[in-house]
């Protein structure tokens, strides 16, 4: 299955890109998601224990099932006044 991630903040400045595509075997969860993106973005890795994750616009955590077509955004923390 093919999904989409959008990237927010610091980690979309970081890999240059605020969307990508993955592909996933079925019943892949969103922690299988972010799995993936650590091998390809060693920032994503540095920031795996702090990112937000929403499937949809609706905030999820790593067990989630994901299906075809789905949006997973990852946010990082931000701070700021």
């Amino acid at each position: 299955m093919t999904i989409r991630i959008l990237l927010f903040a610091t980690l979309a400045d970081q890999i240059g890109q605020r969307q990508l595509t993955l592909d996933l075997s079925d019943k892949a969860r969103v922690g299988d998601a972010i799995d993936r993106l650590t091998e390809q973005y060693g920032q994503v890795a540095q920031m795996r224990g702090r990112l937000a994750t929403a499937v949809n616009m609706e905030y999820v955590s790593a067990d989630r099932v994901l299906s075809e077509g789905d949006e997973l955004a990852l946010i990082p923390p931000v701070s700021g006044g």
